[in-house]
């Protein structure tokens, strides 16, 4: 029998020791736990937010932990009904411009968090919540680009003296134009050429004297792109208002959003949210000439600054921001680079052209919902969700020139702001319309159910297995149990580090990680019976079933990890979660059915030279 070297040895217990430091978060259960943090992101929560916290909850007689974090407060309570109770409590004394969350603290020790050990997430099918699936229509953003693409011809052909007969977006999106004769025609295709470069070269229409501009595939891929991204921001700033503690909002394949909302049970309050209006709007700084009537004092959004006036006339409002990109100027400066459509240019460039030398301010309004309590006939408070709208000013710059469908916003501090300010640009608004193609809740009551269930199917699952392998394969049984147990430490551990999300058919993976990792260890041990019954010497049968075994389970799993990974790249939802697990778990299970195993043989019959029999 071949010795096994130190090296394998010491990386096993290497790698079996990671296993169990990144899988312990696992074993300690988070407290129900209520999050406050300010609506504002330039605020971030102080003692004196967590001292208005406390009295609350002093008044009410309600036991709680109460812990300060980088930018919010956290409450720990001991059961799920009081962290409802806290919640309540707290909505209905504290100040509106705070969010309220549920969640779930970990109660892992300081020093495994400190070396990133922290515990797996869990999916809705497990924790309970709503479920969204939007599909984004990318062609009304195509053809509200060209709509903004035309205005800005319009504007530029008369300051060249192109004259047109006609001008419009089609159906197709592509933007037909007219002239009366060759020689106009040539002129303007050589100006489009020059200025336009996102068109299809050459230009052709198949009638006379006209063109057609259609849009290049990397360009719609771009303004796919832009609008999925857009929406994407808007979202995520939307869903904030539902008090939700870790939500998911992410792209789903080509033009489709997942929104996954732990701890929310009413889709109808989710779908108001992220349907809600965000939005911006354009106005003029007020002089002071400007009569008191018609101007506004308004705050900063980041709160650096005195507020400012605003004139209450609006040039334009955010739903005719196509987009915003940030960037960098000639010098090396950031800025914004802002896209209207049409109509808005026209606006911008009119409002514009006689205020050269004035400042221009963007408001960013926003309608969010509040928590009031009334009282019914009986006297009984009951809580009402109240609407109100939030203005505040993101940008006040000088007007440099005057301003059509493209200009740019400069003098912001540093790259951050322009990313920051381009960002709140494009969340205005929704870049394209969206259509909930699938909804659907779980119940925190049926998450435990299903929490249970799988963890007894596992767990029955395993004892099964262990007694089978034990009572037929005795001491190799032993071994094999070892690196079973072995294979499922590691596993969650590396799903813990990855972050990765465990869903019910995810635990499914697990149960089929089981059978595989034993299915090994049984064509190495049945290789093995073999080889003793051709009469080999025992030590000579392990080496030989070891060996034999080796490439009937390594193209099996090969081929199952493939599937797996297919599965991982294409698959959504409960596919995804399982695929998750199936993957991990082939490649665990490699490791300990092969190595693992062998270790503990050879610890047991490696040293004994004149070997007669093994328990197998």
């Amino acid at each position: 029998m071949k010795r096994y070297g130190l090296w394998k040895y010491l990386l096993i217990l290497l790698v079996l020791g990671f296993g169990v430091v990144y899988s312990l978060p696992n074993l300690y259960s988070p407290d129900p736990a209520v999050q406050v943090s300010y609506t504002s992101s330039s605020q971030t929560a102080d003692s004196i937010l967590a001292e208005r916290i406390k009295d609350v909850i002093k008044e009410e007689g309600l036991e709680a932990k109460i812990e300060l974090e980088n930018d919010y407060v956290l409450v720990r309570t001991d059961t799920y009904q009081n962290q409802l109770k806290l919640k309540d409590l707290l909505s209905s004394n504290l100040i509106n411009d705070v969010v309220i969350a549920l969640n779930l603290a970990p109660t892992t020790p300081r020093w495994l968090m400190d070396i990133g050990a922290n515990p797996m997430k869990l999916g809705l099918d497990l924790r309970g919540g709503v479920h969204f699936l939007m599909q984004v229509d990318t062609a009304t953003a195509i053809k509200n680009r060209q709509d903004g693409t035309l205005q800005d011809l319009r504007i530029r052909f008369r300051e060249e003296k192109i004259r047109y007969n006609q001008a419009l977006v089609q159906d197709d999106s592509s933007i037909f134009l007219k002239f009366n004769n060759l020689q106009t025609k040539e002129k303007a295709e050589e100006f489009i050429s020059d200025n336009y470069t996102q068109f299809n070269f050459p230009l052709v229409s198949s009638e006379e004297f006209s063109l057609q501009l259609t849009l290049s595939e990397t360009e719609i891929e771009q303004i796919e792109s832009d609008a999925i991204d857009q929406n994407l921001t808007t979202l995520r700033n939307r869903v904030n208002e539902l008090g939700v503690s870790e939500p998911i909002v992410q792209r789903q394949g080509k033009k489709r959003i997942v929104v996954q909302l732990p701890g929310i049970q009413d889709t109808a309050e989710a779908k108001n949210i992220l349907g809600k209006t965000a939005t911006l709007e354009f106005h003029l700084e007020a002089q002071m000439d400007t009569p008191r009537s018609r101007k506004t004092s308004y705050p900063y959004r980041n709160g650096m600054g005195a507020p400012a006036f605003l004139q209450d006339s609006i040039i334009l409002g955010g739903d005719q921001v196509a987009t915003a990109q940030a960037s960098f100027d000639e010098n090396g400066l950031p800025q914004v680079n802002i896209t209207l459509d049409g109509e808005g240019g026209s606006k911008m460039h009119r409002a514009t052209r006689g205020n050269i030398g004035k400042r221009l301010g963007v408001l960013f309004v926003e309608q969010k919902t509040r928590t009031v309590y009334q009282r019914d006939s009986e006297g009984k408070e009951l809580p009402v969700q109240e609407s109100y709208e939030v203005k505040e000013i993101i940008s006040l710059a000088t007007i440099r020139a005057a301003l059509g469908t493209t200009f740019r916003i400069t003098g912001l501090d540093s790259p951050s702001e322009s990313s920051e300010l381009a960002l709140l640009l494009r969340a205005g608004a929704l870049a394209a319309p969206m259509t909930f193609v699938e909804e659907r809740t779980v119940g925190p009551s049926l998450g435990a159910d299903n929490i249970q269930a799988g963890v007894f199917s596992m767990q029955l699952g395993l004892m099964l297995v262990l007694g089978f392998i034990l009572f037929y394969y005795r001491i190799f049984g032993i071994a094999a149990s070892l690196a079973l147990t072995f294979n499922i430490v590691l596993l969650v551990a590396i799903m813990s580090i990855l972050s990765a999300t465990l869903t019910l058919p995810g635990i499914a993976g697990i149960v089929l990680t089981v059978g595989m990792a034993v299915d090994a260890n049984v064509l190495i041990f049945s290789r093995i019976r073999e080889e003793l019954k051709k009469g080999r010497e025992p030590l000579d049968a392990i080496d030989a079933g070891y060996n034999r075994a080796f490439l009937t389970i390594w193209d099996a799993n090969v081929t199952t990890l493939i599937v797996a990974v297919i599965l991982l790249s294409y698959g959504t939802g409960p596919v995804k979660g399982f695929a998750i697990t199936l993957s991990i778990g082939i490649i665990t299970s490699m490791f300990t059915a092969i190595m693992g195993t062998r270790a503990f043989v050879n610890l047991i019959y490696g040293s004994k030279k004149n070997l007669e029999r093994i328990s197998i």
